[in-house]
């Protein structure tokens, strides 16, 4: 069993959903050298998160913002925590539910996913700064 990881840092991306499995395969071609295993994708950060879903129509990622922006407004009178603007509470909670990690399956050096999913970076900040993934890729060479 072999073990690679590599920190990715990722651009600033504006709020939302964004699809970066392309990018994370392109900064850790290691993932090649790994025939049966996993990738494990970490967010070193509270105020965005990682998800696995649709990767073809970007009115999805569109959707979940609306519906985390209704789920979890800004501005409500009982957040205390709000020294970085009215989205700064509102980030961490989003982040908390979707989570901070991801673990795909590797095949034949190919992240082994459905013909539709992607990794999303969710990007909670109306002014995020850029971001930095731990990816850790292990299993059979």
């Amino acid at each position: 069993m072999e073990f690679y990881q590599k920190e990715i840092g990722l651009p600033a991306f504006n709020r939302g959903f964004h699809l970066v499995t392309p990018l994370v395969l392109k900064e850790f071609p290691e993932i090649r050298n790994i025939q049966c295993g996993f990738l494990q994708v970490f967010i070193k950060h509270t105020s965005a998160s990682l998800s696995l879903n649709e990767n073809a129509d970007p009115t999805v990622r569109e959707d979940f913002e609306s519906h985390f922006n209704q789920m979890v407004p800004e501005n409500m009178p009982y957040y205390k925590h709000d020294y970085e603007g009215s989205d700064d509470m509102p980030a961490h909670i989003k982040a908390s539910i979707l989570g901070n990690q991801l673990l795909l399956p590797i095949t034949s050096g190919d992240l082994n996913l459905g013909t539709w999913q992607g990794v999303y970076l969710c990007e909670h900040r109306d002014h995020a700064s850029s971001r930095k993934l731990v990816c850790t890729a292990f299993g059979q060479v």
